[in-house]
């Protein structure tokens, strides 16, 4: 069936067929995923690179779509430069450098050895899952927190006889918390720009569901965490200096300070600590920006052609036929926000990276909160949560699978094994549910309501 690219992208006709490019880029990425673990390949779900799978669905909407060839590829790239994808690409590349250079002076390890200095042994499973918290949070990365602590707390859990599972679940789950959380984060740079709305604002609603959730937790494990055996915890040395700049930017930010200046200033404040400490010279530092940029060069690349994507799929009515049928199980706001819940979550669970979810199902989210006035703040909290819940927990998930490999040399850990132990992704889902029928994390939006009319003809401009 061919389809017209010429449509009104503001008020297109509803046509299922239009959904077909993505249906190929995710039936292809969990088809993919799904041989190689069969096949017994580790971390089977991201051998595939995800900028190459969607150059598939995108091939595909330039057959299925009518029109010439520039015609399409001119609706390809206004959804590639579009405002909010651009602003996003470019928050992927300050943050990716942000965190390779605080990285590279030492900030890392200094904040690890730091707490872990401040952590009593009798109480060290509750103290990893504030460790793995607080790193997260500070530097963005659930994979790189659970890399950095995972060693360390699978050795302590050995020598304390700390019940393994749950010290490796304790890791994970704090390692969410600063996923889903940090300003840094690429889901939450996702989940806000797709919503077009300031971070701050997200981070606030998000955090009123994630404290409460933190803080059971974390008494959960102190009365049922503790080791059997109080051993001496070597740590190595650190300096306070180094962990200044993952404090600065965590306030700057919470503070509502614009962004790019906020990371700025962090590459800025950790370039000069590493040149006075001399942990790299000045062209090191060149360097390490540039590393940090390449990080992010998948994730780049994906926002930029999902964006292409998702522009001549809205156009040709794809979104507008998802809505259509949302609309029949849809009946307000509570269930309409249950609904961007699901879609995240059901999306996690297809491609199994809780970015790539945020950046298929944001488009509909936004379509949702503006059909059923559901505020874009909390749609933003709701779609990171959601998708971070899932990741969490999900047993072919990258955190789950490399936190389990690092048990492979002292008792391995089955990735199934830790679902009932993942305490704070299942508690987080809780709260979260609990939220829409009891709005405790809605002080925020009432303290500082929102225009929809103005956001609606804002986004249309």
């Amino acid at each position: 069936m061919i389809l017209s690219s010429n449509q009104s992208s503001s008020h297109p006709s509803p046509n299922g067929w239009a959904l077909l490019p993505f249906l190929v880029f995710i039936g292809l990425y969990l088809g993919t995923g799904l041989v190689l673990q069969l096949r017994g390949v580790e971390m089977a779900f991201y051998q595939l690179p995800s900028p190459v799978a969607i150059l598939a669905g995108i091939v595909v909407a330039f057959l299925l779509f009518s029109g010439t060839m520039e015609e399409k590829f001119s609706l390809f790239a206004k959804g590639c430069g579009d405002e909010n994808i651009l602003t996003m690409c470019v928050i992927y590349l300050l943050a990716g450098a942000f965190s390779a250079v605080a990285g590279a002076c030492g900030g890392v390890d200094s904040t690890v050895y730091l707490c872990l200095r401040l952590v009593p042994m009798q109480y060290i499973t509750a103290g990893m899952f504030l460790l793995s918290a607080f790193l997260s949070i500070a530097t963005g990365t659930s994979m790189g927190t659970i890399s950095t602590i995972g060693p360390i707390a699978i050795a302590t859990a050995a020598a304390a006889q700390v019940d393994l599972p749950l010290m490796v679940a304790t890791v994970v789950g704090g390692a969410m918390f600063g996923d889903n959380l940090s300003m840094i984060s690429d889901t939450t740079i996702a989940a806000t720009r797709t919503q077009d709305v300031a971070m701050k604002d997200k981070f606030h609603v998000n955090f009123l569901i994630a404290l409460p959730t933190a803080i059971i937790t974390f008494v959960l494990l102190l009365l049922f965490g503790r080791p059997d055996t109080i051993v001496p915890l070597e740590t190595g040395s650190f300096s306070i200096i180094k962990v200044v700049p993952y404090v600065v930017v965590l306030g700057l930010a919470a503070g509502g300070v614009n962004v790019f200046v906020t990371l700025t200033c962090g590459i800025a404040l950790s370039g000069c600590i590493g040149l006075a400490t001399g942990s790299f010279s000045l062209l090191s530092f060149a360097t390490n920006i540039y590393s940090g940029f390449t990080n992010m060069t998948e994730i780049f690349l994906l926002s930029l052609l999902t964006g292409g994507l998702a522009k001549m799929v809205t156009v040709n009515g794809g979104l507008a036929f998802l809505l259509k049928k949302i609309q029949t199980a849809v009946r307000g706001q509570k269930s309409a926000r249950l609904g961007i819940m699901a879609i995240a979550a059901l999306g996690d669970i297809a491609v199994a990276n809780n970015t790539i979810a945020i950046l298929i199902t944001g488009p509909i989210a936004k379509g949702i909160c503006r059909q059923y006035q559901v505020d874009p703040r909390c749609s933003a909290s709701l779609l990171d949560i959601s998708s971070c819940i899932v990741q969490g927990i999900l047993p072919y998930g990258a955190q789950v699978l490399l936190a389990c490999s690092l048990t492979a040399g002292v008792s391995p850990v089955s990735p199934i094994t830790l679902i009932p132990l993942m305490w704070y992704p299942l508690l987080l889902a809780f709260f979260a549910l609990l939220s829409l029928w009891v709005p405790f994390a809605d002080g925020l939006l009432r303290r500082q309501p929102w225009d929809h009319h103005l956001w609606i003809v804002r986004k249309e401009k």
